[in-house]
């Protein structure tokens, strides 16, 4: 149910709005809390259970969590993905697939965005030495998929298109870290010379920027070359070596004007009291390709603990605004 969101799902918005010759949007991604208690409980059915709005509410320890909360959006099971859908409404369309399938069963990447922002493309891929399948990379703790997808939108006439890929990163496998930054790379690069427009890169990485866990961050950005991938993959996104040869991604939270940067910086913080942050860390992120065409015009790390003290998740969920 949608109250038992946490700690996997990218929801990625993609809001697109008119603002002089660019197109603004606002692109989020939130790991929500994985739906380990299923209860059958509706949509509507949790509405109804929810507090006089005009009631204080008990607090409650800020330890405590809830799987009847109310709040949205890497993880997210067919029902998490079906419950979402509903609470966007019509006017919001969405693509992804079970990790564990390729169509229903397992953990979900999916991209949710607005209709008035067209899907010209879509497809996926595993993050494993068989990524055109669903299979799980050896050592990696879970099977680990991504989600691609080609956008357009209008502006005054004026068509802009861009490219997003949405993932979660292992959690357990440093190598599985690596291989899919290289896979991101690889496929984000190709996207940027095929349609000549700005590629993002949205997920949970399970990877600091910082430390010695910092193996996905630091291939994704440039800071440490790629491993080795699978060769049909390589092949079939291939592209020439003077075509964007220095190509990287940039983490937005550095592109944008440092007033427009919010002051927390974690974005995992498990569900521990704020006087216990020995586990935080910012391992949620969103990229954008340095052949540019998208300018970053602020991020938030915003909060998923709510008055009465409880957690909606154990990762806050990272809002970026981009113009292209």
């Amino acid at each position: 149910m949608f109250t038992e969101l946490s700690n996997a799902v990218i929801l990625l918005q993609i809001l697109a709005i008119a603002v002089h010759s660019a197109a603004a949007m606002r692109i989020v991604t939130y790991n929500l809390r994985f739906d380990s208690q299923p209860d059958n409980i509706t949509v509507q059915e949790s509405l109804n259970s929810l507090l006089d709005p005009l009631q204080q509410p008990a607090f409650l320890t800020l330890t405590k969590e809830d799987y009847h909360s109310e709040w949205g959006f890497q993880e997210a099971l067919v029902r998490q993905v079906n419950d979402l859908a509903e609470l966007f409404g019509p006017e919001w369309s969405w693509i992804g697939v079970g990790r564990d399938d390729g169509v229903a069963a397992g953990e979900f990447s999916p991209i949710f965005f607005k209709n008035d922002v067209k899907l010209i493309s879509k497809d996926f891929f595993w993050l494993s030495n068989t990524p055109f399948e669903p299979s799980k990379f050896p050592g990696a703790g879970s099977i680990r998929i991504c989600t691609a997808a080609f956008f357009s939108t209008s502006v005054g006439g004026t068509q802009k298109n861009f490219t997003l890929l949405n993932t979660h990163l292992d959690d357990q496998s440093d190598a599985q870290r690596r291989l899919g930054a290289s896979m991101l790379l690889v496929r984000a690069r190709f996207e940027a010379v095929r349609t000549g427009t700005p590629v993002f890169i949205t997920g949970d990485f399970n990877s600091p920027s910082t430390g010695p866990d910092s193996g996905a961050y630091n291939i994704i950005t440039g800071a440490a070359p790629p491993v080795a991938i699978n060769a049909t993959f390589a092949d079939k996104y291939a592209v020439k070596p003077d075509q964007l040869p220095d190509f990287k991604m940039l983490d937005l939270r550095g592109q944008a004007p440092r007033r427009n940067v919010s002051a927390n910086f974690a974005t995992f913080t498990g569900f521990s009291a704020p006087n216990d942050t020995s586990s935080w860390a910012r391992i949620d992120f969103m990229f954008g390709g340095n052949n540019k065409g998208w300018t970053a015009e602020g991020q938030k790390a915003a909060t998923s603990l709510s008055d009465d003290g409880v957690l909606a998740s154990d990762h806050r969920p990272v809002f970026t605004d981009v113009s292209i």
